[in-house]
């Protein structure tokens, strides 16, 4: 069962072992990050640095001539990153003999929506969410279409994993999130992320909506959770909160909008690459998610793209829809979190690889070989060569 672990260019260049200790855990693959979002990042091995602060999102690479004199364009990295951070991780991984495949971050962007605020994702309140990308706005689409096909295919990849392909809503790890202190549940959270934008004002308007009624009624709705009622979970809750109508007429929106950004994405990376290049999207099998791994229709998305990375740090029973739906050759990637002091469990992975198979599984994806710690490696190590 072919495994793949995350990393990061500043993982690799400039520790001259790093790669072959990636390759010594027992994965076929690397998936290195060629466009990423903000992070602080602990390099646990590194000769040179313990901690790695990437200020803003950014290319891991030189971008290329197609940006141009256009307003939105993807940022340089800094010193986190130099020059072809890309190319350099690339290279070493490959001559350890690790097949590499890039790791693209898309509608996921703080700088972006800090510099050109009308690009975010507006709730009913008037709030704009700076991390979140609008999908819905015809410039914004252009830009994510344009990174996900220069960011995909670099010299030496074999294929590529798009993230946060879709729609970005409330849930986001900010500096210092203070978010928690209500517990919204699903339906509050899916009300929290609809954007009310011009784009999607108007897009809510094709849908029989008018788009300050349906904030009011957000607003309304959401008014008892606030006050400490519990949030219904579900679809069912979102349709109790807003009516059957309402609600279903701005999932039809939501969801026309994210498949067709996703169906001209993946025929843009297809075009820039090469015969035999892989495209697989994160992907939660519920359309209405929001986030890193957004909300898809199984059968439509497998039909679309070569397969999915699907998370399943709280277990793998989010395989099973994709599963359901996979035509030949299709993969289905069960991500685990083998970091344990982020929650991961590389103690149990054997037994839950196995049980991802059982339910679907083709591959496995294992974040993060750069985050974890020898211990977490060496048990990691120790599952894949008992597979």
């Amino acid at each position: 069962m072919k495994a793949s672990a995350f990393v990061y260019p500043w993982d690799v260049n400039g520790d001259p072992r790093a790669a072959e200790f990636i390759a010594g855990i027992g994965v076929r693959q690397a998936t290195l990050a060629a466009a990423y979002h903000s992070t602080r990042a602990l390099t646990p091995r590194h000769p040179s640095h313990r901690v790695v602060t990437a200020e803003h999102a950014a290319v891991l690479y030189p971008a290329g001539d197609r940006w141009e004199g256009r307003e939105l364009r993807p940022y340089a990295a800094g010193d986190w990153a130099p020059g072809d951070a890309f190319g350099e991780a690339a290279a070493a991984l490959t001559d350890a003999g690790l097949e590499v495949h890039t790791w693209v971050v898309l509608a996921h962007n703080s700088r972006l929506g800090a510099e050109h605020p009308d690009t975010s994702v507006v709730n009913a309140y008037g709030d704009r969410y700076p991390w979140a990308p609008c999908i819905a706005q015809p410039a914004t689409r252009a830009y994510l279409v344009d990174l996900a096909a220069e960011a995909a295919v670099r010299p030496g990849a074999r294929g590529t994993e798009l993230e946060s392909l879709g729609w970005y809503g409330l849930q986001h790890l900010h500096a210092h999130d203070k978010t928690g202190g209500v517990g919204l549940g699903d339906a509050g959270q899916y009300l929290m992320a609809l954007c009310f934008c011009p784009a999607c004002r108007e897009g809510y308007g094709s849908k029989g909506l008018d788009a300050d009624e349906l904030a009011d009624a957000v607003r309304t709705a959401l008014e008892p959770v606030w006050q400490g009622a519990p949030s219904d979970g579900g679809w069912a809750g979102v349709e109790k909160l807003l009516g059957e109508t309402t609600a279903n007429a701005t999932r039809a929106w939501r969801d026309e909008t994210a498949r067709t950004l996703q169906e001209t994405a993946v025929r843009a990376v297809r075009d820039a690459a090469p015969d035999g290049f892989q495209v697989l999207l994160h992907a939660d099998p519920v359309s209405y998610h929001c986030g890193a791994n957004p909300g898809v229709d199984p059968a439509h998305i497998l039909s679309v793209a070569d397969g999915v990375v699907v998370p399943c740090a709280g277990g793998p029973g989010l395989l099973t829809p994709f599963a359901q739906q996979r035509p030949d050759g299709a993969v289905i990637a069960a991500n685990f979190t083998v970091v344990s002091g982020m929650g991961g469990s590389p103690g149990t992975l054997a037994a839950d690889i196995t049980e991802a198979r059982r339910l679907g599984a083709t591959e496995v994806r294992l974040y993060h070989a750069g985050l974890a710690s020898d211990g977490d490696l060496e048990t990691v190590r120790s599952a894949l060569a008992g597979l």
